[in-house]
């Protein structure tokens, strides 16, 4: 630790901090625009500017000066205001006058700086340099005329994103910032450039010249498109969601968001349901809330309760959850199911379903080994974080399955269970590196629980943990990597088929007469009898929709409040941002009325009472403890038998940007897998 002094103000800090993070320690601003916390010193901008003590009479550069013991650093004197006047007017000397008009206006540090630090007026009298706007694809627009060379967005496509995709080309007043051939930008994170921008020179295409920055209501929700449960802000005007940014949680998503989740905010307008819909004689027609509701309680009456069931989706809430569970436990019906793609694997405990070594514990894992997932699809925020933990160095990766590039080297064992095998007996080279790892870490894709052999997979995966070593006392290193922000929920709540209760896969076969969908769009209605009778009740006209003869309106997490428990067991909630259109509402409040109008009236009243009833019946929820310890000696998994040999194992998605109904219905997301395939075929 070095002690120093800064403006008067003593602090220590560990050695090889820089003065700025100093200064930051005691308190003190220093302006900056190229130094970021989570990304590489450049040291360009030349912004932090501060004297130091018997040091040579000139400002410094606070980023990229280390502390030393008994140093004397001085932040707002004569010189480094004078110092910082300069370089605010250099900065400014090509910057355009468009403030009006650009779409970082009320939000731009440029703005914010020049007011506190510059000069009140510039010297400049020559033209201004020009350059030309690129195409960087549907997500970024970058208006490069304004960019100051922080090199901040090639700093995080090379080091975070793991995609090199940026850099600087030509020299001196010539240098531009860009892809170097002219193509979109591929990364699944590429949108999080537009918050690291300090100025107006990348700018979300999307949301172009639709806001100013104090027109929106913000609310702090939870993103529900992948399994991570992103921290995330809702900005809304009127009844609309304009955009979504990300928040800061350094132990699920630190400050980056993934592009599916920031930029398919356009779907919750597309393809909604408003209103309920009823099926007679072939065809849907519109109908009132009292007549879906007589005509589901006629139905469920008229049914016999082990020929009902139901099917949660992956955007479902907990509460939605609980009180479906809670109706067909009145019901009498055993038959309900949360994996709505047919996964049977043992859920008997919590370790045996969750990303037990949590996110942030990827910081201290030093092996890792990927079983038919793909992360970056999956969950890119994540894969970043094992990126991160590459970069560190004393990290190996291997993977069985072939997932493309991760943004980081994997050693390749293998397409199918036959390299589980090889690390089983020891014959992998792999597995002298899992056995010497003191933190080893096994992640099972989703992908894998839904195959008919999954049960045996997900018993082979926890014996391959506890034999090298993943299950102690201090480390917990099996893991199920979701893709689903509904399923880890579901199985909390024990959303699952009850003593002789129907499967997912039962139901679907023709198992049931009445199937109720709760927002399962993805589930395989290809062999459904036409005679079944199904419910959809969900926010989107996707698939399930397609098929009902009775649709219920639900909302979007964008509209509720809601939990939402992640792929590590982290209950989060989501808030009210909006309200639901037109007729629709939230999706327990029509359970609760429906039980009501049913007869079997559900024992709460409001969201406060279902809460306090599913506290009551999981004492999981509300707690703040997720890092699990392993135990070897616990028993595995329940399904060891027969693996199908020779079948690859593949992730649950071949493509990023169209996975759920509301990136389905975003004509954005929709643009960027075209812009993509287009180039794919350019380059072949």
């Amino acid at each position: 630790m070095a002690k120093l002094t800064i403006d008067g103000i003593e602090v220590e800090v560990p050695n090889g901090s820089s003065v700025l993070q100093a200064a930051e320690a005691a308190g003190v601003e220093i302006p900056r625009f190229c130094y970021h916390e989570r990304l590489s010193v450049a040291g360009n901008c030349r912004m932090c500017l501060v004297e130091i003590e018997k040091m040579p009479p000139k400002p410094v550069a606070s980023c990229a000066q280390p502390v030393s013991e008994g140093m004397v650093v001085h932040t707002d004197s004569e010189m480094v205001r004078k110092g910082r006047r300069g370089v605010m007017e250099f900065l400014l000397i090509n910057h355009p006058l468009d403030c009006p008009i650009c779409d970082q206006g009320g939000e731009c540090d440029l703005q914010d700086e020049a007011v506190a630090y510059g000069r009140d007026g510039s010297r400049f009298q020559e033209d201004k340099r020009a350059v030309p706007t690129p195409d960087w694809g549907p997500l970024v627009k970058p208006t490069m005329t304004r960019c100051i060379h922080c090199t901040r967005c090639v700093r995080f496509t090379t080091e975070v994103a793991g995609t090199a995709e940026l850099g600087a080309t030509y020299r001196g007043e010539s240098t531009q910032i860009g892809t170097f051939v002219q193509k979109a930008l591929t990364s699944e994170l590429s949108g999080n450039i537009i918050d690291l921008c300090p100025v107006g020179a990348l700018t979300s295409k999307p949301y172009a010249f639709t806001a100013r920055p104090w027109e929106l209501r913000k609310t702090d929700s939870i993103d529900v498109l992948d399994a991570l449960g992103a921290n995330i802000r809702i900005d809304t005007r009127g009844p609309d969601v304009l955009r979504i940014l990300p928040r800061i949680n350094d132990d699920v998503n630190e400050e980056w968001l993934g592009d599916k989740s920031r930029f398919s905010v356009d779907g919750l307008k597309r393809r909604r349901l408003d209103q309920p819909w009823l099926r007679e004689h072939g065809k849907l027609r519109k109908a009132s809330w009292e007549e879906v509701f007589e005509a589901l309680t006629n139905k469920l009456k008229a049914t016999a309760p082990e020929r009902i069931g139901t099917i949660a989706g992956d955007l479902v809430d907990v509460e939605t959850l609980f009180a479906q569970k809670s109706l067909f436990a009145s019901l009498g019906s055993p038959n309900l199911d949360c994996r709505q793609d047919g996964a049977l694997f043992d859920a008997s405990r919590r370790e045996f379903y969750l990303f037990n070594s949590t996110v942030a514990g990827i910081d201290d894992a030093d092996a890792l080994l990927l079983i038919g997932t793909n992360p970056r699809h999956e969950a890119p925020v994540l894969n970043a974080r094992i990126r991160k933990r590459w970069l560190a160095g004393g990290f190996e990766a291997a993977q069985i399955g072939d997932a493309g590039d991760l943004t980081y080297p994997v050693t390749r064992l293998g397409a199918d269970a036959a390299a589980l095998s090889g690390l089983l007996d020891g014959s992998s080279p792999f597995a002298a590196v899992l056995a010497n790892a003191k933190k080893p870490m096994i992640v099972l894709g989703a992908a894998v629980l839904a195959r008919p052999d999954g049960a045996a997979l997900h018993a082979l995966a926890w014996q391959l943990a506890a034999q090298c070593g993943a299950l102690t006392p201090e480390w917990h290193g099996f893991n199920v990597l979701h893709h689903a922000a509904a399923r880890v929920g579901g199985l909390d709540v024990g959303f699952l088929p009850g003593p002789g209760g129907k499967t997912t896969r039962e139901m679907l076969a023709g198992g049931v007469d009445l199937l109720w969908l709760l927002g399962a769009d993805e589930a395989d209605l290809s062999a459904l009898p036409a005679a079944t009778f199904v419910v959809y009740q969900g926010h989107h006209g996707d698939k399930g929709a397609a098929r009902a003869d009775l649709i219920l309106p639900g909302a979007a997490y964008t509209e509720k409040d809601a939990t939402f428990v992640n792929t590590e067991g982290r209950a989060q909630r989501a808030q009210v941002a909006v309200k639901p259109p037109g007729l629709a509402r939230e999706d327990w409040r029509i359970i609760r009325a429906l039980s009501a109008y049913a007869g079997h009236v559900l024992r709460f009243d409001d969201l406060e009472e279902l809460r306090a009833q599913l506290a009551k019946s999981n004492a999981l929820f509300g707690q703040a403890e997720f890092r699990r310890l392993g135990n070897a000696a616990l028993a595995a998994p329940a399904g060891l038998g027969q693996v199908a040999g020779g079948a690859p194992l593949k992730p649950v998605f071949a493509a990023y940007h169209q996975t759920d109904v509301i990136s389905r219905a975003s004509p954005t997301m929709a643009a960027c897998l075209a812009s993509l395939t287009t180039q794919a075929e350019a380059a072949e």
